[in-house]
């Protein structure tokens, strides 16, 4: 299991490749295949791995965050709000990359207030109120569920007509 928590999730005195050679400390090779596998999958990452981690922008540490949880190869990756301080367009990188890892076989666990756009890409989602199960469902039955937007995602998430 790889764990990305929403904050403190890297090294910041530590450069981007010893990151990732955090997250393979456990590992009985010296982790290369996966740095590969990880550099492709976060290209910024490869062009900025002697730098310092903690000059990274707000998308790139969190990117890195993800790959460092992915030098194990996990089979879950548990997400605590991926997206969180990042711009629309880091936002949309950011689920981009959630979905490359989900196609890759890796499952995911996300915790995310963005509930719109995670449901859009989610396979099966659970809506909880005050720390209970108030709706489950597929991300698509969820996010056009009337009672679900009037509740959760507001007037601008309803279906056009």
């Amino acid at each position: 299991i790889g764990y990305v928590p929403q904050i403190n999730n890297i090294f910041p005195s530590l450069t981007v490749r010893e990151n990732l050679e955090m997250g393979a400390y456990q590992r009985s090779d010296d982790g290369t295949a996966q740095i590969a596998f990880v550099v492709e999958m976060f290209p910024r990452l490869g062009e900025r791995m002697s730098q310092r981690a903690g000059a990274l922008s707000g998308g790139e540490r969190q990117m890195l965050a993800m790959a460092r949880a992915l030098m194990m190869e996990p089979s879950v990756l548990l997400l605590d709000e991926p997206s969180a301080g990042l711009s629309p367009v880091l936002q949309d990188q950011v689920f981009e990359r959630v979905q490359q890892i989900n196609r890759s076989g890796v499952s995911i666990i996300m915790v995310e207030q963005n509930a719109a756009r995670c449901l859009q890409i989610c396979t099966h989602g659970y809506v909880l109120d005050q720390g209970r199960n108030a709706y489950s469902g597929t991300g698509e039955a969820l996010a056009n569920d009337p009672k679900v937007i009037e509740l959760y995602l507001g007037t601008l998430a309803k279906p056009r007509s």
